[in-house]
């Protein structure tokens, strides 16, 4: 199990990054836009790099749903390798056998 702290932490995270992706798709595009001046391009990267660096999506970490284990998640399932076998071990996700050949 994770520390409940680390956990948290994600999810305010999580909650900063969907505040923020609006304002910062905007100053991306005019970063990016070949059509916008250097001054305004200067300006536009001085107001990104104000932002909080938790609103970059980047610094967001996949965590397991059950026990908030931070490596070895599946996104299809949003588990860690070990829950996923023991979910499926236990038939509660659909359509998944354990393989034999």
């Amino acid at each position: 199990m994770a520390k409940t702290n680390m956990i948290e932490r994600e999810r305010r995270r999580a909650r900063i990054v969907k505040k923020y992706a609006a304002k910062r798709a905007q100053l991306k595009e005019l970063i990016r836009n070949p059509k916008t001046s250097p001054e305004e391009r200067a300006a536009a990267q001085v107001k990104l790099q104000k932002l909080p660096r938790d609103a970059n999506p980047i610094r967001l970490r996949n965590r397991c749903q059950i026990t908030g284990r931070p490596r070895g998640v599946y996104r299809k399932f949003g588990l860690a390798r070990t829950k996923i076998r023991e979910v499926a071990m236990r038939g509660e996700i659909p359509g998944l056998t354990k393989a034999s050949w």
